[in-house]
């Protein structure tokens, strides 16, 4: 083999890294929304059906105005990691995004993930929840515009909570104190700051202000899994390194059969083939970095 014929498989090889970089990055940014989008619609569809099996009715379970000072609600076990724990709605941000249990990288791309051990909405203590800043939606991507007095509400199949924020500070990632017990009614929001950078941490505080608890239909369980058909199936899927390093392996085997089939070819054919050819590797390459993107530090 000639230092030429090295020279270009080299170049060639940068070509494509190259490209696969310049591809990443509006992936994570836009692409990783399409994934989130679609698990938002699939949890909306599992929270709807819980309400109903909740309560026992097709109709929304919660119609009265919120009352203050607010009844603290019961406590109930945590969902199944991946499950929908309720809907997170902020006014001030535009913001109406279901929340899932579970903050690991797998159930963060569903949505915002309630930190497992810490209180259901409404209970005593400190609920806390973590969402991402500039992908999979962006959920928390504004909310370092919240001021104190700003509604924060959460519903869920055991009524409508209402929080008041009270504060919002800047903390290093490793401050865990953020979301230590309380013994009032909290709601703590926590995202990386400042965009694009996970050197710290943005958390937003809020109080129980009002709710509207909502009791269970006779004779069905008090749990916000009640019912649930995905109670023990999260609902993302685990990724592993072995599973990145195969789509790898797959986009340069794809690029590398195009090219040398279209070098054998001429014309309409080659251009076809091409034409062809590069839609179906964008399409691997897009199943590709979504199984490399969860294996990244977490971040933004």
């Amino acid at each position: 083999m000639s230092f030429s014929t090295i020279r270009v498989g080299v170049g060639r090889v940068i070509l494509v890294a190259g490209v696969l970089v310049l591809l990443f990055i509006p992936y994570l940014l836009w692409g990783t929304g399409l994934i989130t989008a679609q698990a938002q619609h699939d949890l909306r569809q599992e929270f709807v059906t819980q309400q109903r099996l909740h309560h026992g009715t097709g109709a929304q379970p919660v119609a009265a105005e919120p009352v203050a000072p607010p009844t603290v609600a019961p406590a109930v076990p945590d969902p199944a990691p991946g499950n929908p724990v309720g809907v997170l709605s902020i006014p001030r941000i535009s913001l109406s995004m279901v929340v899932v249990e579970g903050v690991d990288a797998d159930q963060l791309r569903s949505g915002p993930g309630h930190y497992p051990g810490t209180p259901m909405p409404g209970e005593v203590g400190n609920v806390a929840i973590a969402g991402h800043r500039t992908t999979y939606l962006h959920p928390f991507y504004d909310l370092d515009e919240l001021v104190p007095g700003d509604t924060v509400t959460i519903l869920t199949v055991q009524g409508l909570f209402v929080y008041h924020v009270t504060s919002s500070q800047v903390v290093s990632p490793d401050d865990v104190a953020v979301v230590a017990p309380t013994s009032t009614p909290t709601l703590t929001l926590t995202t990386c700051t400042p965009r694009y950078s996970a050197s710290q941490r943005l958390v937003v505080k809020a109080t129980l202000a009002a709710d509207v608890l909502t009791g269970p239909a006779p004779g069905r369980a008090t749990t916000a899994t009640s019912g649930s058909s995905r109670a023990t199936t999260p609902v993302a899927v685990q990724r592993h390194w072995w599973e990145a390093i195969a789509w790898g392996i797959l986009v340069a085997a794809l690029i590398t059969g195009i090219w040398v089939l279209a070098l054998r070819l001429r014309g309409g054919r080659r251009t076809a083939v091409v034409a062809v050819g590069l839609v179906a590797w964008l399409g691997v390459v897009f199943l590709f970095f979504g199984a490399l993107a969860p294996l990244l530090p977490a971040s933004f």
